[in-house]
């Protein structure tokens, strides 16, 4: 009989994340003090009236909601301190690597500086070692914005780059193809950044969209992605490429009402880079090893299988090749421990 796998060993297992909006970490409780100290009106006046506006049934409900709420965030502070809650919570579920994304158009079409937002979130980042993780920012294009706005985000992050690890590309996919995006992901490609971009789950050309990503832009890594199953030659690829996708299980149950976990279990066996990461925990109110504890619940997971998923999001993560194996051995080292 196999052993049932225990939230404790998935909660205490060092982990790395790799997808995790900061925008999406905006906690009730941190909302609510933001708009009371900048003095906005949000239309609520309790932390249970905020939680209790957090519903939603589909990417583009769950977007109508996240946006307005980003109105709190106003200034240097209120970034780093979104940022650090973040990274205190992801201590207490042991991620010792993250690299998170960040939204700047959401906040600079708003009439906060870029500047404002990347020191107060690269601050953060410089001090979650002090609390065990080790983080990089990524920065996202909103998609339903022009690729023109992209270019002109990229040049106001330039001047910035050595606080930026990569770019990404999120946002609502419907009619707006990653090939929308080829001119500005060659520039940041030529400028030294990793590359990678959302490819949500059951979307309009979804096989045509990921085909775009890996192939014409050539992604490094796919946030969502677990369409791909429907195109044995795709699978093919990203497995011999050792592309990575950052899969999200529990957000996946809140948009599609499908936690994808037959999906990410076929990907697994068939030697594909898939991980699990929280997306957006404020709004679906599950870490990441909530969202490892629901798959393995719903899909009766091997501890092998949450081993590899675990090591998988180490193996894709953007860090050196020596310091990858730094952070493996520690994975190796306390499931030997575990199981002494």
């Amino acid at each position: 009989m196999l052993k049932e796998v225990t939230y404790e060993f998935i909660k205490e297992i060092p982990k790395a994340e790799l997808h995790l909006h900061l925008e999406g970490t905006l906690e009730p409780d941190l909302k609510l003090r933001l708009a009371q100290k900048n003095q906005i009106d949000i239309g609520q006046s309790t932390i249970e009236e905020v939680e209790a506006s957090y519903q939603f049934d589909s990417l583009p409900s769950f977007l109508n909601i996240y946006y307005p709420a980003m109105n709190v965030l106003q200034t240097e502070e209120d970034f780093y301190e979104l940022a650090m809650a973040y990274f205190k919570k992801a201590a207490e579920h042991h991620v010792t690597y993250a690299e998170v994304f960040f939204d700047p158009q959401a906040h600079t079409s708003r009439g906060i500086s870029f500047e404002t937002v990347i020191n107060g979130y690269y601050r953060a980042t410089q001090e979650s070692e002090q609390i065990g993780v080790r983080s990089a920012l990524i920065m996202c294009f909103l998609r339903d914005f022009s690729a023109e706005s992209a270019e002109e985000t990229l040049e106001q992050a330039l001047p910035f780059k050595d606080k930026i690890l990569g770019i990404g590309l999120d946002s609502d996919e419907k009619g707006n193809p990653p090939l929308k995006f080829k001119k500005v992901f060659e520039k940041a490609k030529a400028a030294g950044f990793h590359l990678t971009m959302h490819c949500d789950i059951d979307q309009e050309d979804s096989i045509e969209h990921i085909r775009q990503a890996i192939e014409e832009i050539q992604v490094e890594r796919i946030d969502h992605g677990t369409n791909i199953v429907e195109d044995e030659q795709l699978v093919d690829y990203v497995r011999a490429h050792q592309i990575g996708l950052t899969c999200c299980p529990v957000s996946n149950g809140f948009v599609v009402d499908d936690m994808k976990g037959k999906e990410i279990i076929e990907l697994l066996a068939k030697g594909v880079k898939v991980t699990i990461n929280s997306d957006d925990p404020a709004y679906f109110q599950s870490y990441i090893s909530d969202d490892l504890y629901a798959l393995s619940k719903n899909y009766q997971l091997t501890e092998d299988q949450i081993i590899q998923l675990v090591r998988n999001a180490f193996e894709i993560a953007w860090l050196p090749a020596e310091e990858k194996k730094l952070y493996l051995a520690e994975v190796d080292a306390f499931v030997a421990e575990k199981n002494n």
